[in-house]
């Protein structure tokens, strides 16, 4: 479920002459810190000299006014960060800055890099020696050691060179560079902001600011901000669009557009589905807070049953430095929901969820709303069964922990414990995206991955399941 997934990383891009870019950035990261919360950071330019900063920790604890007021200049690049590649350690932490024969190289990225071995290897060869273990370093050599004369001719000549998803926000001395890979998994958008220009993983990132929406920057194609605006180019020929599916359904905003459309009306339309695939006579459809709610609400509206909230999530729940003692740790998902048990007791129940992944929290929630008294409950997925690994940047599970790569629907729900359990069909799901199948991802739910996956990837997680 929810509380199991995290995805990679936010990025975030700007120019402006107009308004404090690191300011802009540091707003911008806290509307994409749902992206990631192991490490932000900012990097400035003031068309001369560049300077970053960056840490351990959440956006507000990263950075201080003070800090803020000393990164002077006029383009700025940002980074949230959840590890999936490579350690969370500082040295990890991002953007990635590379100094080269053209000058500085910072490189904020979101995804995951299939072929990040062979690369490494190569750049080992040429006696590259590395601080990080991310393939974010990867790609921030490549771009500042090419011989190109500018930025944009590496970016062409380096990027085919890469397997597997990017979005990227790469800055220079005197340039802005967002960018997808040629699949489009991660996702990327670009505004306009006053004088100048902005990138962003999600367009709740240009909203918090102001900055107006164009749209998304298409599969393998760059956004080049300058000083004399914008422009698009492409840098790899059209392949199949496959932008990540749990973008619809989990992972972005609700309020941010992908494929222009609202994230929340897609994921009413999941609940709406749910509702006639699996109608069931129950007095209160409640959402597991805070993903499972438009879904909720589109069950409830199509169902006839009333909504109400009957879990309510302590949101200031977040990493911390501080280690739990064992009668705290034994709480588990009390730390973040606690049942409303007057609206809970005698009451039977749909509580609609995005996905189940490993099980083990569902199984707390279903037994914590029984404890409250609940007379019956009813689980609606609003996604279909997660069977499948990520090797995209999603840190979701090994195939043998997600649940539902070895047990059936009837199974899953004896272990939970729930009275019914339904997941929404792929037909469905896909309908209220309102794209077509064949754009999007969904290798979680089928194994359709658009990108080959070389073996010793996949037996890197066979290796993990079995530790």
């Amino acid at each position: 479920m929810s509380l199991e997934i995290h995805d990679h990383c936010g990025v975030f891009g700007i120019l402006t002459r107009e308004d404090d870019v690191a300011k802009l950035t540091y707003y911008a990261l806290y509307a994409l810190q749902h992206r990631g919360q192991e490490s932000a950071g900012i990097a400035v330019s003031d068309g001369r000299e560049t300077m970053m900063l960056k840490d351990m920790g959440m956006v507000s604890q990263v950075f201080s006014e003070r800090d803020l007021l000393n990164l002077r200049g006029y383009m700025a690049i940002g980074h949230v960060r959840y590890s999936t590649t490579g350690s969370s350690f500082w040295e990890n932490s991002q953007p990635i800055h590379v100094n080269g024969p053209r000058g500085s190289v910072y490189v904020a990225h979101n995804g995951n890099l299939v072929n990040t071995d062979e690369l490494r290897e190569e750049l080992r060869e040429q006696g590259v020696r590395f601080h990080t273990t991310s393939d974010t370093e990867v790609i921030a050599l490549l771009l500042a050691r090419h011989p190109a004369e500018d930025i944009e001719e590496a970016v062409r000549e380096v990027m085919p060179r890469l397997s597997g998803a990017y979005s990227l926000a790469i800055l220079t001395e005197t340039k802005l560079i967002g960018l997808r890979d040629p699949h489009g998994i991660r996702p990327l958008c670009v505004g306009r902001y006053r004088d100048g220009f902005a990138v962003s993983s999600e367009s709740c990132g240009l909203d918090i600011i102001g900055a107006e929406y164009i749209r998304e920057i298409e599969p393998g194609e760059m956004a080049v901000i300058d000083h004399t605006g914008l422009r698009f180019e492409r840098f790899s020929e059209v392949r199949r669009p496959s932008l990540c599916i749990f973008e619809f359904i989990y992972f972005a905003r609700p309020d941010s557009v992908m494929y222009d459309t609202y994230l929340y009306h897609a994921r009413k339309h999941m609940g709406m589905s749910l509702a006639d695939e699996a109608p069931v006579d129950a007095d209160v459809v409640m959402p597991i807070p805070d993903t499972g709610v438009p879904a909720a609400i589109g069950f409830s509206q199509a169902s006839g049953i009333p909504f109400g909230e009957g879990l309510i999530k302590n949101r200031y729940v977040g990493r911390t430095f501080i280690q739990p003692t064992q009668a705290i740790r034994q709480l588990g998902v009390r730390l973040k929901l606690n049942p409303l048990v007057r609206d809970i007791r005698g009451k039977r129940l749909v509580v609609v969820d995005d996905s189940i992944v490993r099980g083990n929290t569902t199984k707390e929630i279903v037994k914590m709303l029984r404890d409250a008294g609940a007379r019956e409950v009813h689980m609606r997925i609003s996604s279909p069964p997660d069977k499948n690994p990520c090797f995209y940047g999603i840190d979701t599970a090994t195939r043998q922990e997600l649940i539902a790569s070895s047990r059936s629907v009837d199974e899953i729900r004896r272990f939970i414990g729930a009275d019914t359990l339904h997941y929404l069909s792929m037909e469905n799901l896909v309908r209220a995206t309102g794209r077509p199948k064949e754009e999007f991802c969904t290798a979680c739910f089928d194994g359709e991955y658009p990108i080959p996956v070389p073996d010793e990837m996949r037996m890197a997680k066979c290796r993990l399941e079995a530790v």
